[in-house]
């Protein structure tokens, strides 16, 4: 029994997918699996150590509750959430543009919102600095033409908000445009004559089916804002703390690896959980062609 189950292992490595497949499998495994797995070896070393030959603890996990980092993670789902939701409103209007109306301008559309992805993200989120400062762009214009001041929109919750929706726009808008034109309009078209309203069609018929599209694009954004660091570093200061602040804190100014490595553990279980949840309905095979 041993021997051919030797045979089979030895006869499976020969094949010429495996040993195809075999570099990048050691590229993922070295460069993906070893930090990994070294984080999560951290988080268990006693507080302020840089060498993992010391006795495993869990008082950097325990810790977390008696030093208020629940406040952060708070915040960034919130935020997350928040940032999906924005985007979804905004997006959907858009992709469905894209997908079944602007026909040759689609293009130059899809070109317009790609290109700033090109552009450093602080770069534009400093941009968006020099329009919300007092006396800046948008305070200035308003005081020059109406004589009114609005200053104080930068440095707040409102003004974060703004940068995640506006530099996380694609990766909702995009995933959006591929469920949205996935969607037959021989089904629309049979409801309308069915006697269907166009909330009903949209409610019954759009949203269902483009689901997958929304999904993706939902848990790309999700997981990414959860993530983010520099939007409410630069436009909002310190109006909140989120969650990447603090591992980024932990790891640079405190110099405690293990604290880092434990909020970092925590918040990769919480988008991997979110993401295996949500995946599971998804039917992939449909988004990328397979039936």
């Amino acid at each position: 029994m041993a021997k051919t189950s030797q045979s089979n292992m030895s006869s499976w490595l020969k094949q010429p997918g495996v040993l195809a497949a075999l570099p990048a499998s050691l590229f993922l495994l070295i460069g993906f699996a070893g930090p990994l797995l070294l984080v999560v070896a951290y988080s268990f070393m006693p507080s302020k150590t840089f060498t993992l030959l010391q006795a495993p603890t869990i008082e950097n996990y325990s810790s977390i509750i008696s030093d208020s980092y629940y406040i952060s993670f708070f915040w960034s789902l919130a935020m997350a959430l928040t940032t999906v939701v924005l985007l979804f409103i905004i997006c959907y209007p858009i992709a469905y543009g894209m997908a079944k109306l602007f026909n040759k301008w689609a293009n130059l559309v899809t070109a317009l919102i790609a290109v700033p992805i090109l552009i450093s993200e602080n770069i534009r989120l400093f941009g968006w600095v020099l329009i919300l400062l007092k006396n800046g762009v948008f305070d200035g214009s308003m005081q020059s033409l109406f004589g009114l001041s609005i200053s104080g929109l930068l440095f707040t919750v409102p003004a974060i908000t703004l940068g995640l929706v506006y530099v996380y726009l694609p990766f909702m808008l995009f995933p959006l445009v591929i469920g949205i034109s996935m969607v037959p309009e021989t089904l629309k078209e049979a409801a309308s004559d069915l006697g269907a309203t166009r909330w009903q069609i949209f409610r019954e018929i759009e949203l269902p089916l483009s689901m997958p599209g929304l999904m993706i694009g939902g848990i790309l954004t999700f997981v990414l804002v959860l993530g983010s660091l520099a939007e409410a570093k630069i436009l909002g200061g310190q109006a909140i703390v989120m969650i990447a602040d603090d591992i980024e804190s932990a790891f640079t100014f405190a110099q405690n690896w293990p604290k880092g490595s434990a909020l970092s553990v925590l918040l990769i279980a919480l988008s991997g959980i979110i993401v295996f949840l949500l995946f599971r309905r998804v039917d992939l095979d449909r988004v990328i062609g397979r039936r």
